[in-house]
């Protein structure tokens, strides 16, 4: 079993409460808008982390990290891009792969909007775990853990950090 912390959108950002969540996974995702490196760096110190650049990420992030992240973790295919769209409505960077190879978790940010659904046509879960950064339109600053085991995608929590603002 493996604990999942994912966040995105955090345009430079982190402190002690995602700090303290991170501490208590065993890997942390990233789905881009990174915004500086001591994000990562910060994180990575704690625990593994899998990350993708995002459209406001410089030369220096996009170097450290691809546009997109596909990988097993465990016996699930995950697909990470910042950038993906919504099911049944992907984008133009990710439509004819997502339906021609799709993964069982489809993970994007970019939209600060804390989405869960299933594409139930191609069987492919979709996560965005909204912003857990200060900058943006969202109003609350949130996050998701869940756990892989096997095959399965359990547990999934949203863990909301408070207004933007505070």
């Amino acid at each position: 079993m493996t604990k999942i912390l994912l966040l995105s959108d955090t345009h430079g950002y982190i402190d002690n409460t995602i700090l303290k969540y991170a501490k208590q996974a065993d890997e942390i995702w990233h789905a881009g808008d990174i915004g500086d490196l001591k994000v990562t760096d910060t994180l990575k110190a704690l625990r593994p982390i899998r990350a993708v650049h995002g459209n406001i990420d410089d030369h220096i992030i996009q170097k450290e990290f691809p546009e997109h992240h596909r990988f097993l973790c465990e016996e699930v295919d995950v697909w990470i891009t910042h950038i993906g769209g919504y099911p049944p409505k992907y984008n133009t960077r990710t439509r004819a792969e997502i339906k021609a190879n799709p993964p069982k978790l489809f993970i994007c940010g970019h939209s600060h909007i804390l989405k869960v659904m299933h594409d139930k046509n191609i069987g492919v879960l979709h996560m965005n775990p909204g912003a857990c950064g200060k900058h943006g339109f969202h109003s609350v600053r949130t996050m998701l853990r869940f756990t892989i085991d096997g095959k399965k995608i359990e547990d999934l929590e949203v863990v909301e950090l408070g207004k933007r603002g505070s």
